[in-house]
């Protein structure tokens, strides 16, 4: 399936509508919600929720979640971009990955890891009677989008809250990221975020 073309599809019903569906926009660091919102401000209504309890060390995750607020405070967009801080529950992300500490990055410790976070986003998302819900996830070379894609699809089952099918990396959409990191002066850092990865760099 293209996902970027069906979703240009429905961006373009929607404005045809002129409807501002509400999005909850799970974001995992700034620089991959850039051009997400960039690319989706002009006809969502957007909330963006951080919630990460993968990243380390606790100072990590400070310095990216006042990164993300500081972008969405910057940026300028159609509409106003909220803000939702989830939770740093570092036990709960450590209960999901026991078994699985040796596997390699993208594996099936990663998969758990971004149904975690996706399920979070899902039940909120319902809770606060959001239209869509979906990630930035997609955006890097190194996720799959079919994977993340079957994950939303199966959780908008779960908690009838439609998910915004997506593979942001596609339209260049990684490289203007890179550029809108650079645009704003963004941290970007050189591993994914938890424990795990941060072994892969050293």
């Amino acid at each position: 399936m293209n996902y970027q073309k069906e979703l240009d599809k429905l961006i373009e019903r929607l404005k045809g509508e002129k409807k501002v569906p509400r999005l909850l926009l799970h974001s995992c660091c700034a620089p991959c919600s850039s051009y997400v919102l960039e690319y989706l401000s002009d006809c969502f209504d957007i909330t963006v929720f951080y919630y990460n309890p993968n990243i380390y060390p606790e100072s990590e995750y400070t310095k990216r979640i006042l990164e993300q607020q500081t972008l969405i405070g910057e940026m300028k967009t159609r509409f106003p971009v909220s803000f939702i801080a989830g939770h740093y529950d570092r036990e709960r992300f450590y209960e999901m990955a026991a078994g699985m500490e040796h596997l390699k990055e993208g594996g099936e410790r990663c998969l758990k890891c971004y149904e975690l976070r996706l399920r979070e986003a899902a039940e909120l998302a319902q809770k606060g009677g959001f239209d869509y819900f979906t990630t930035t996830l997609s955006i890097s070379p190194m996720k799959n989008a079919d994977r993340l894609n079957e994950i939303g699809i199966r959780l908008e089952k779960d908690y009838g809250v439609t998910y915004l099918q997506s593979d942001f990396k596609k339209k260049n959409g990684y490289k203007r990221s890179i550029e809108l990191s650079k645009e704003f002066g963004l941290y970007r850092q050189d591993y994914c975020g938890c424990e795990f990865s941060l072994k892969n760099v050293k």
